[in-house]
């Protein structure tokens, strides 16, 4: 499963109008597990899951998002966000193993 860990994605529109609403759309890979599972083998699986989603727009916060084992594993997340000034919505998931992963997109308000 190591290898299929992260790879973020962010969806959303490239430009919108001022005061429109666009949504963001976020997945990122992750097994989620909680560490009380075990492998076929009867071996127990180790807790890996995102702890923490810190979203800013344009470096100021928008979102703190705190996680635990029981959100399913590769987790997507959707959200609205007004359309007010050009700028970069940048994400960041935290696992409790020490992953760190970002992504970031671009938005023009015309």
């Amino acid at each position: 499963m190591a290898g299929n860990v992260g790879n973020p994605m962010i969806r959303m529109a490239s430009s919108a109008k001022k005061g429109e609403v666009v949504e963001v759309r976020s997945l990122i890979m992750n097994p989620m597990t909680t560490g009380l599972t075990k492998d076929k083998a009867g071996k127990v699986i180790p807790a890996h899951f995102i702890q923490t989603v810190t979203i800013t727009y344009n470096d100021k916060p928008l979102l703190d998002i705190d996680w635990s084992t029981a959100v399913s594993a590769n987790p997507y997340l959707a959200f609205k966000l007004r359309a007010e000034s050009s700028g970069t919505l940048k994400m960041v998931w935290k696992d409790n193993t020490g992953g760190n992963w970002s992504a970031d997109s671009k938005l023009t308000v015309a």
